[in-house]
């Protein structure tokens, strides 16, 4: 069977999926760097998510800025998937030379290497995100298919926080296919189209077959519960299980396509096994919209805890009001379709949450840091 290298591989996603190429036969090397912000103070002893794979991956602790452990981690190498990044859209927007260094500069030390050293790596998966395509598709009433720029401060400022075209009308939200414009609204969604671009424009050049997976919002058992930066089902579990008031951005109607980590690993594997996936680009999503009102509701009824919801209308510079994919593109080339949805899924999320332990809830300290920059209003 064939090696592959994950890149994060102790992470979320990358754990998730060295467990299930391991069963299946595959031989399995990871590098991580075991970032604390992920993983916590001591994560070679507390991390729940290295432990899972420990003694069943070759493992090298290291970071995909540094050559030396880009060399000794593709050595003998046939799949390379490359999850290691810096995550989360606000941070973003005020760590821009981490963001580009790791995420960036990271995947550009990979691209020199293969292309100026011999290797065995045939395929290349990259972890993309729906953030590329920033505020997504809409359809207007007489001009048809559009993609609006950003929204505007002021008129978030003033409670508009649908989006609306140059002459004020309402748009209607659309599915967001793989051909949809890209134009990010982050450093980081700035970040994951350069990953992809370089990925796919540069290993057709050296013989090697390019996958790249655009995930929507992954959840399920194993996320970090304890990063208050990214993770919204994470951030509000542990702000109800500390019976401490769930904080809305906006008017809580805001949505995102949640989708579960299960059908995440299962379509990332159809990308590493098929040939039909070389050379595309893919959705991975549920092709539902669920609002963030929703997702509280949901996990307060799941918990059984009552606080109180507080709509607040702040907002971050650099969140996008709406996505969903369209995911009729992986149905027909790989034969993909989600198996869970939002309903079930965050009954069995909440399951796995409430036998973890409970969290310190740190979500004011993110939001202060925001708004010391400017980016939270």
């Amino acid at each position: 069977m064939k090696n592959i290298l994950i890149t994060g591989g102790a992470g979320f996603i990358g754990s998730n999926l060295a467990l299930k190429l391991i069963e299946k036969g595959y031989s399995i090397t990871v590098l991580d760097n075991l970032s604390k912000q992920i993983h916590g103070d001591n994560p070679e002893v507390t991390s729940p998510l290295f432990q899972s794979i420990k003694g069943k991956v070759k493992f090298i602790h290291g970071n995909v800025t540094s050559r030396k452990d880009w060399l000794e981690a593709l050595e003998g190498q046939n799949v390379v998937v490359h999850f290691a990044a810096e995550t989360g859209t606000g941070q973003s927007m005020y760590c821009i030379e981490k963001y580009t260094e790791v995420n960036i500069q990271g995947t550009a030390i990979m691209l020199d290497i293969l292309a100026n050293r011999k290797n065995s790596v045939e395929k290349v998966v990259i972890a993309s995100s729906r953030s590329i395509y920033g505020e997504g598709k809409y359809e207007h009433p007489q001009l048809g298919i559009i993609y609006p720029c950003h929204r505007k401060e002021e008129d978030m400022l003033a409670g508009k926080f649908e989006l609306t075209y140059e002459d004020n009308q309402i748009l209607q939200l659309l599915a967001t296919d793989e051909d949809s414009k890209i134009h990010p609204s982050s450093v980081y969604g700035i970040t994951k189209q350069n990953q992809e671009q370089m990925i796919m424009t540069v290993c057709p050049t050296l013989g090697i077959a390019p996958v790249s997976f655009r995930y929507q919002n992954v959840y399920g058992p194993g996320q970090s519960l304890s990063n208050p930066y990214t993770g919204i089902l994470s951030i509000f579990s542990t702000q109800i299980r500390n019976h401490n008031a769930i904080q809305i951005f906006e008017d809580g109607k805001e949505s995102r396509d949640f989708v579960y980590i299960d059908d995440v690993v299962a379509a990332t594997i159809l990308g590493v096994e098929k040939e039909e996936a070389n050379g595309l680009v893919f959705n991975v999503g549920t092709g539902v919209a669920t609002d963030v009102l929703e997702v509280a509701n949901s996990l307060i009824k799941a918990y059984n805890i009552k606080v109180p919801v507080a709509v607040t209308g702040r907002f971050r510079l650099g969140d996008i009001r709406h996505n969903f994919a369209d995911l009729k593109k992986i149905k027909a080339a790989l034969g993909f379709e989600p198996k869970v949805f939002f309903k079930e899924g965050i009954e069995m999320f909440a399951a796995w949450v409430l036998k973890q332990e409970i969290q310190e809830d740190k979500l004011s300290v993110s939001l202060d840091e925001m708004k010391r920059k400017g980016l939270l209003k």
